[in-house]
């Protein structure tokens, strides 16, 4: 029996949902199974090469929804889960038991937990480090900036590792440890021991390099990183330099897209009330009420800076509105 389980890339609760539903699978489902899996990124066009939903059973955690009858198994948390109204309906109307959303989680590993525990009697806690952390990661649920930037927890190192790393196997190597080894563990490994120093010491110059390339104005913060490789950067750096503000916007360059992120900070003392997925959906991106995105071609260039400027714009506006 072949699994291939397609996960959101460069993600911690990608990777760690991708985990999860193995663990899953092998317990309540079939023990007799072979899993390969492929990492998925948002990019301008489409999403999904349906030559690739070539397993016995094809599922994908963390990542948009696709209709394709191939897809067998489906869980998601981001409120922008749909493509088109025509994929919600196609979602509505699925009668499988195999297809499950949630936006209310903070992580889809932990929506994944819930379910897999609920609907098919799987014990979650040999895993409940893993939930917890990825509940702190996707949700931002950490004390204060700092921590979030100097990354001193397990958690915090493998997510700089997952994000950053240039080995396209690093991940794909990384989620069997996940769903059985405990976190501090899996950082002697030594392929990921490995990648750490030099990515701690990028880390660190990127902290510098936003240092100098961010502004902060009526609240927003904003940064244009393209023409440098720093697409892994950690996010929450902007509100690390800059913890009076409420929102970022920041623009990066990597090999197949330029990326425009839409953050809010937080640990903002004033509460943001933009929904930033739904203004990141009317470029063709998407995301959560609190953070999102949009890629756009290489070639787009223009058009991400003209997005990103229109943005930062309805942002500031929304601050000094409010003020």
């Amino acid at each position: 029996m072949r699994v291939r389980v397609f996960y959101h890339d460069k993600c911690f609760d990608g990777a760690s949902s991708a985990a999860l539903f193995c663990r899953f699978y092998r317990e309540r489902i079939r023990s007799d199974v072979d899993f390969v899996f492929s990492g998925l990124l948002h990019r301008a066009g489409a999403l999904f090469d349906e030559s690739q939903f070539d397993g016995d059973e094809n599922a994908i955690v963390d990542f948009k929804y696709s209709s394709s009858p191939n897809i067998t198994w489906w869980f998601d948390h981001h409120q922008s889960a749909f493509l088109s109204a025509a994929d919600a309906a196609h979602f509505e109307q699925d009668q499988s038991n195999r297809k499950f959303y949630d936006p209310a989680f903070k992580s889809c590993a932990s929506f994944i937990a819930m379910v897999a525990e609920e609907r098919f009697g799987f014990d979650p806690r040999p895993v409940s480090e893993l939930v917890h952390w990825t509940d702190i990661v996707d949700g931002a649920m950490y004390e204060d900036a700092k921590s979030a930037v100097e990354m001193k927890a397990p958690a915090m190192k493998l997510t700089m590792a997952i994000e950053a790393s240039s080995d396209r196997d690093f991940v794909k190597k990384l989620i069997p440890l996940l769903a059985y080894h405990p976190l501090a563990g899996i950082l002697e490994e030594p392929f990921v021991a490995a990648v750490l120093p030099p990515l701690v010491e990028r880390h660190e110059l990127s902290i510098d390099i936003l240092r100098q390339r961010t502004k902060e104005k009526d609240g927003t913060v904003f940064f244009d990183i393209t023409g440098l490789n720093l697409e892994g950067y950690n996010k929450f750096i902007p509100y690390y330099l800059h913890p009076d503000s409420i929102y970022s916007v920041g623009l990066s360059k990597s090999s197949f897209r330029v990326k425009v992120s839409v953050g809010s900070n937080p640990w903002s003392k004033r509460e943001p009330t933009v929904n930033l997925a739904k203004v990141c959906e009317r470029y063709g991106g998407g995301g959560h009420a609190r953070v999102g995105a949009i890629s756009f071609e290489v070639t787009q260039s223009e058009a991400a800076h003209q997005a990103a400027q229109e943005i930062v714009e309805e942002l500031r506006t929304s601050v000094r509105h409010e003020t």
